[in-house]
């Protein structure tokens, strides 16, 4: 029977391996589809026993104990009608007639791409979707995003999710470092065990090793009863240090000692304390050059940078920007009480020009007053007015009119060789630009504008020669 309207389908994605497990689930919660993972049959075939009932299922063919085409056998003994989408790596004959023949709605291959995923989760619940309304984007602090960069930064989380390693998240203040950190937890062993965060930038200087590692009761003036610090708090969990480059140094050398040992102190106590803590930490500075200025420890640098995920700027990522706006607009309405709103196409194309300074938190405290205040279920560019006033929409295009000028002016005068000069001019921009930003790294430069190392050095080398 068909579900209602208000109630999304619900998809089951079967696979052993971590990262395609977490990139398709996360996919397909963008499209609006309620989304359950499992690492094995094993663990589906309970829960189907239990009572949850699937409204399509993704299974991989190789997996172990129970692999894929038993699986599907089980399924459609079960619920005959039930779609299952098998999907291989090996798409020999025998796994893909295999696969028909145990009834499966399709056969997809790996690696697939996502938006072929979706689509034929869409395909093979037509009436489902015919019933529903667009899905509304989930409320829940997620990550989103479509962009080739999210895409990467989703599988490099499915990969490392069940690794006991530390993490450094880094990227510019609002992009969702935090977000990052609860994804890990949530996909990881740990997530039945607390998630404990704490800004260490908001905390005074002298209360941050009490709100670290806890203090008895008597260890300073007003210290009344004993305080179990986060660490504590953390353990069997995850520990996400946001600003860890505001960290006093002092602390540094304690930090350093409980990612090492798993043991402190309480301020003012006796009593060794143990704990099993991940410890997930963030920051938008450069640690690098705060090792070299001797502001950060270069040891617990090292500590903490186990391995290292990058989250882009909003400005990087401007195909992202509908869906986070959608998400936050339905999130704004769902706690103002308020009638939900869309933007208007016209609006949202403002959306996408606008730099963001502020990142996906500019996004999100916009979309709070456009829901709070403006009038009409759509939202139109007027709607917008002073809002993104003074930001890059002001200034969309200014460049480009400002060479359509030079090219009329330069035409004007006859010159030739236009397209050589300026196409000089804007490679030494790029190039310039890229290399100060990376300050003088070369490997970086080339990543950062998606050229080869060799490619930059040809450029460089074409400059010199050009210059006098």
């Amino acid at each position: 029977m068909p579900l209602p309207p208000s109630q999304p389908p619900r998809v089951w994605v079967v696979d052993d391996d971590r990262a395609v497990r977490f990139v398709l689930a996360q996919a397909l919660r963008d499209a609006g589809y309620a989304v359950a993972s499992f690492e094995g049959a094993r663990e589906a075939l309970a829960a189907l026993r239990d009572g949850e009932t699937p409204d399509l299922v993704f299974t991989d063919v190789r997996m172990p104990g129970v692999d894929g085409l038993a699986f599907l056998d089980s399924l459609k003994a079960a619920r005959a009608e039930l779609p299952v989408v098998v999907m291989s790596a090996y798409t020999d004959v025998a796994s893909t007639a295999g696969a028909f023949r145990g009834g499966a709605h399709e056969f997809l291959s790996k690696p697939f791409d996502l938006d072929e995923a979706v689509a034929l989760a869409a395909r093979a619940l037509p009436e489902l979707a015919a019933a529903r309304p667009e899905p509304a984007p989930e409320t829940g602090d997620e990550l989103v995003g479509d962009t080739p960069a999210m895409r990467e930064l989703f599988r490099a989380i499915g990969r490392l999710a069940q690794a006991p390693l530390s993490v450094l998240v880094t990227g510019e203040t609002g992009t969702g470092k935090e977000l990052v950190a609860r994804a890990l937890h949530r996909e990881s062993p740990r997530a039945h065990k607390p998630f404990v965060a704490l800004n260490t930038a908001a905390i005074p200087a002298e209360l941050l090793e009490s709100e670290l590692f806890g203090h008895e009761a008597g260890a300073f003036t007003g210290a009344q009863k004993r305080h179990v610090g986060r660490f504590e708090q953390a353990d069997g969990g995850t520990l996400f240090l946001d600003e860890i480059g505001d960290m006093p140094a002092a602390l540094q050398t304690r930090l350093l000692r409980v990612l090492a040992e798993g043991e402190f102190f309480r301020v003012g106590g006796r009593e060794l304390i143990r704990v099993d803590v991940r410890v997930i930490a963030a920051t938008h500075q450069d640690l690098e050059a705060k090792v070299r200025d001797g502001s950060f420890r270069a040891d617990l640098l090292h500590r903490l940078d186990v391995v290292r995920l990058h989250l882009p700027p909003l400005r990087e990522r401007k195909a992202d920007v509908p869906a986070l706006a959608a998400r936050f607009l339905a999130r704004a309405a769902a706690r103002l009480g308020t009638p939900p709103k869309h933007f208007h196409p016209a609006a949202l194309e403002r959306l996408q020009r606008h730099d963001w300074p502020g990142n996906v938190r500019e996004l999100e405290n916009l979309c709070w007053r456009l829901a709070a205040l403006a009038p009409g279920d759509t939202i139109t560019v007027r709607d917008l007015g002073q809002a993104l006033r003074g930001g890059e929409p002001a200034r969309a295009g200014h460049w480009q009119r400002e060479l359509a000028g030079e090219v009329r002016a330069a035409l004007a005068r006859g010159e030739a060789d236009l397209h050589a000069r300026l196409r000089a001019q804007f490679d030494n921009v790029l190039l310039e630009t890229a290399l100060e930003h990376s300050q003088g790294h070369r490997q970086k430069a080339a990543e950062s504008l998606g050229l080869g190392r060799n490619t930059l050095t040809r450029k460089l080398g074409a400059r010199r020669r050009r210059e006098p």
